[in-house]
């Protein structure tokens, strides 16, 4: 009897369930994700302290990725500056950190899924914060290309699908509101860290401004993980694609849709800089406000969206509407030459872009009605807009000087993909219309 129990011990399969085996160190207590066993039968709470604590961590998160990455009309601009390379080839940096932000998302999602958030955001912010550090050590154009470019993509793609999905697990009624409150992120981030760099810049100089910037990110992590929960049990079975989705029609639809938007609506991010300085002849001081207001007022065009979202319009034709207006506003930018014109179209392309992000992003949960798949099926969607977001701002470049540094091209383009994405969201709203009984 005993032989029979020294064998079953010893050929006892190793596992890294943390309840079967408790960490001995405290270190590791922070990575420990146990949720209520009833969690994946109990509807979202919709609310309460532990749920907008999530959406408080969640857009801390969005601060340091895409609030870094709406900052970038400063590195577009001093890039082209420092080293004399054309707009296109400094396009992609970004268009690279931006293509892995989406592209990693079907991997980090489906870990998500499977219960190792904690995971992605350690690696995640380790990436992220790495990649800043370097960047205040690079003195070409390819050590930027990987630092930036690669590295905090890599850590973004970590961070970004599988926050948005474990806020998307804690609300269903008031998920657009949550997730908008998430989104203002970006716009936070992208006012905040280039009032960083005007204000030190001058001071201290390029590499410690940067590495400035480094430790803000550094603040954010540790605040996300003390504050990150995650809801439901983990799904250890499933495939890292769900491949039977792309069946639905209101999937391919949507997908084909939100392809084509973003494809264009960060084209004035990473452009409107460059545009101030070149174009409309204004100071380096000047042109960095345009960055503050563009990201400023996209805070209340991310959240007042997803308010009339939640109450009476729904999320998918919210973002229609606004997508629509984001495309009217891109061919308005062709006639902008002077300065006030400028701040006009800023102002109004910053509310309604901000709002087209926010919902398009916010919309990716309506089409999953399993929350255990909400990881997995919004990567995938992700996965797929990479290649728009990898293509879609040197591609404008490449429009501008092919125009002899006019905007005119690009903004047409930019325009007629906006509108165009727009009706196969509303093909896809419609389909969705017709498969309910």
């Amino acid at each position: 009897m005993q032989s029979d129990d020294k064998e079953k011990k010893e050929t006892a399969p190793l596992t890294l369930d943390p309840v079967a085996h408790p960490p001995k160190f405290r270190i590791f207590s922070l990575l420990r994700e146990t949720p209520p066993a009833n969690a994946i039968s109990s509807p979202p709470p919709d609310g309460g302290i532990q749920a907008w604590l999530q959406v408080v961590m969640g857009h801390l998160v969005l601060f340091c990725t895409w609030g870094f990455i709406n900052s970038f009309g400063f590195f577009q601009a001093h890039y082209e500056e420092t080293w004399q390379v054309s707009a296109s080839q400094v396009s992609w940096i970004i268009s690279i950190q931006v293509f892995l932000l989406s592209f990693i998302g079907s991997f980090s999602g489906r870990l998500m899924d499977a219960g190792y958030y904690r995971y992605c955001l350690i690696g995640g912010f380790t990436f992220q914060t790495v990649g800043i550090f370097m960047i205040s050590l690079c003195r070409h154009y390819w050590q930027v290309f990987l630092a930036q470019g690669v590295c905090c993509g890599i850590g973004d793609g970590l961070l970004f699908c599988p926050t948005n999905a474990l806020i998307a697990t804690y609300f269903a009624k008031r998920r657009s509101l949550a997730l908008g409150i998430v989104l203002t992120g970006s716009s936070t981030g992208g006012l905040i860290f280039p009032l960083v760099v005007q204000q030190l810049l001058p001071k201290i100089g390029f590499p410690w401004t940067i590495r400035c910037l480094g430790f803000i990110v550094l603040f954010c992590f540790a605040v996300c993980l003390t504050l990150a929960r995650v809801r439901l049990p983990k799904r250890i079975g499933g495939p890292l694609m769900e491949l039977s989705a792309f069946k639905e029609v209101p999937y391919s639809l949507f997908v084909v849709g939100i392809f084509l938007a973003l494809w264009a609506v960060y084209f004035s991010y990473f452009y409107i800089d460059t545009f101030a300085l070149k174009v409309i002849g204004t100071t380096k001081s000047e042109s960095l406000t345009m960055l503050y207001i563009i990201n400023g007022v996209g805070i209340p065009g991310r959240i007042i969206p997803a308010l009339f979202a939640d109450r009476f319009f729904g999320i998918l034709n919210t973002f229609v509407v606004l997508g629509v207006f984001a495309g009217i506003l891109l061919y308005c930018w062709i006639a902008v030459n002077t300065y006030g014109g400028m701040v006009a179209f800023v102002v109004c392309y910053g509310i309604i872009g901000g709002g087209v992000q926010g919902t398009a992003l916010s919309s990716l949960p309506t089409l999953t009605t399993d929350l255990s798949k909400m990881g997995v099926r919004s990567g995938m969607i992700l996965s797929i807009v990479a290649f728009a977001c990898l293509t879609g701002p040197p591609l404008a470049g490449a429009l501008i000087e092919r125009d002899a540094g006019s905007y005119a091209y690009a903004c047409a383009w930019g325009g007629t993909s906006l509108i165009l994405g727009s009706g196969f969201v509303m093909a896809a709203r419609l389909s969705m219309s017709r498969q309910q009984p």
